[in-house]
């Protein structure tokens, strides 16, 4: 064999209760090594170039020599280790092409009733200067959906707003749209908003599931918490009235599990206490956790310190989740969920999320945005749903955001499940939606290294968790 040298950037080890592990980065992929393999690893750690005359020395009588070239095999396939006379491989550029657009989001109303401090819309103003869109431009929305994905048999409607439900005038005829153009071209919609809660009523409640709505609740903790940002126009704390309405909800809804949506904030870090409250106390199916480090307001962004108080907290949280998926329970924790369904499917991700390439966000003029999150911003549209996507544009701006080749993300060893980041808090922070998100690399690195381990366990003392739990959460209509 000629002269062999370690890849580092595309391998992790981990040790887990005496276990030697290797997480393969290029697939997001977790192997147990053999002695053969972790000695044949230490070797290389020990020597910028090893030959054959190296591993000979080193393991004669230790190891048989079929064996161990087996192993340098399979690292050479993994592309663990490469000959030391070859250059890494510069990936080759990527054009994309093809956008298999699957989720239309649609922002019926910039208006809210409610004044969060840290809200990140840029577009947001109060209920009676709120932008409503109108019926015809959520229409031709879907109708470019149902163009887009003419190979799909699911396509997905967002409500979001602003408070969406302050345009139900809307959301009903576009629902009843939607379900039957769907229905015409042989395909099934589904639908989901986004809710304060505090428009909730009996009926309401009722007609969205009849109509089986995916639901999330923007809902901050116990009442000292939420109260702290989640205000009124007049400044008035809302913990009381959504409270009432998530109990009514929740007794109700049959159709789908209800979700709660936390944002994290200085002063609204303790993710053990929220999610005691919003799971066991007013029960919700999941509970799921963001962290606002990159908001146009300095004062409601964590710092690092408050940023590894949370992590700190989600890391405990995430170990009662794993002491309840041994015993075969979901404690209900979204992120934690999230962390192993990516190392259950090994996801590999080239972009952080489907913004742009399986997801665009309609404002109320019919402008297509990148995500929900962008509407109102400065950042370029992409077309509008009279004429279309702007593919040469879009697919330039996806292209740029796929070359990481000049970013640390190139030899990140999380780089295929984060992919550099949330665009919009990239955005945000830098002013720059392909700037990694430094600030917390270090972090979900740790957090990733925390479910790798957890994972493992799991997988050692009830398998039978990710099939009853992980892929049921991912099938759900």
């Amino acid at each position: 064999m000629t002269g062999l040298h370690l890849v580092p950037e595309n391998m992790h080890e981990v040790r887990v209760e005496g276990r030697h592990l290797l997480f393969h980065v290029p697939t997001t992929s977790l192997f147990e090594m053999d002695a053969v393999a972790g000695d044949v690893l230490g070797l290389f750690h020990e020597k910028v170039t090893v030959t054959a005359d190296d591993v000979r020395d080193r393991f004669d009588g230790i190891h048989e020599p079929e064996r161990l070239a087996e192993t340098l095999s399979e690292f050479k396939d993994l592309q663990i280790v490469r000959d030391g006379t070859l250059e890494a491989p510069s990936p080759a550029p990527i054009k994309i092409s093809d956008y298999p657009l699957s989720t239309m989001v649609l922002n019926v109303n910039t208006g809210c009733n409610l004044s969060c401090t840290y809200c990140y819309k840029e577009d947001l103003t109060s209920p009676d200067k709120g932008e409503k869109m109108e019926f015809q431009t959520a229409a031709d929305a879907f109708e470019l959906l149902l163009k887009e994905a003419a190979a799909r048999d699911r396509v997905n409607l967002v409500f979001f707003g602003g408070e969406p439900l302050s345009n139900m005038k809307l959301i009903r005829a576009v629902t009843e749209y939607a379900e039957r153009r769907a229905a015409e071209e042989g395909k099934t919609v589904d639908l989901s908003l986004t809710t304060n809660a505090t428009l909730l009523t009996d009926d309401l409640i009722e007609w969205l599931d009849a109509h089986r709505f995916g639901l999330t609740i923007s809902m901050d903790g116990p009442r000292a918490l939420h109260d702290l940002n989640r205000k009124t126009i007049g400044g008035k704390g809302t913990y009381d009235v959504v409270a009432g309405k998530v109990r009514k909800l929740l007794e109700r809804y049959r159709s789908r599990p209800v979700g709660a949506r936390v944002t994290l904030t200085p002063g609204v870090t303790d993710v053990i206490a929220i999610h005691r409250h919003l799971k066991h106390e007013l029960g919700f199916f999941e509970v799921g956790f963001s962290p606002v480090t990159a908001g146009d307001m300095a004062t409601f962004n964590l710092n690092q310190e408050e940023l590894a108080e949370v992590f700190a907290g989600m890391k405990e949280l995430g170990r009662h989740y794993l002491e309840g998926a041994v015993k075969g329970e979901n404690n209900g924790f979204s992120n934690m969920h999230q962390l192993m369904t990516d190392l259950v499917e090994g996801t590999r991700k080239s972009l952080p999320c489907g913004a742009g390439l399986g997801m665009l966000a309609v404002d109320n003029e019919g402008d297509l945005n990148l995500c929900h999150r962008f509407t109102g911003s400065d950042l370029p549209t992409f077309g509008n749903v009279t004429d279309g996507i702007d593919k040469p544009n879009l697919g330039a701006f996806l292209e740029d955001m796929l070359d990481r080749s000049d970013k640390s993300c190139r030899t990140c060893r999380i780089r295929n499940i984060c992919s550099g980041g949330c665009y919009h808090e990239s955005y945000a922070r830098y002013g720059d939606p392909a700037h990694p998100v430094h600030h917390y690399c270090d972090i979900l690195r740790d957090w990733v290294d925390f479910g790798i381990e957890a994972y493992t366990r799991i997988m050692d003392e009830n398998p039978e968790f990710f099939t009853k739990h992980i892929e049921p959460r991912r099938a759900l209509p």
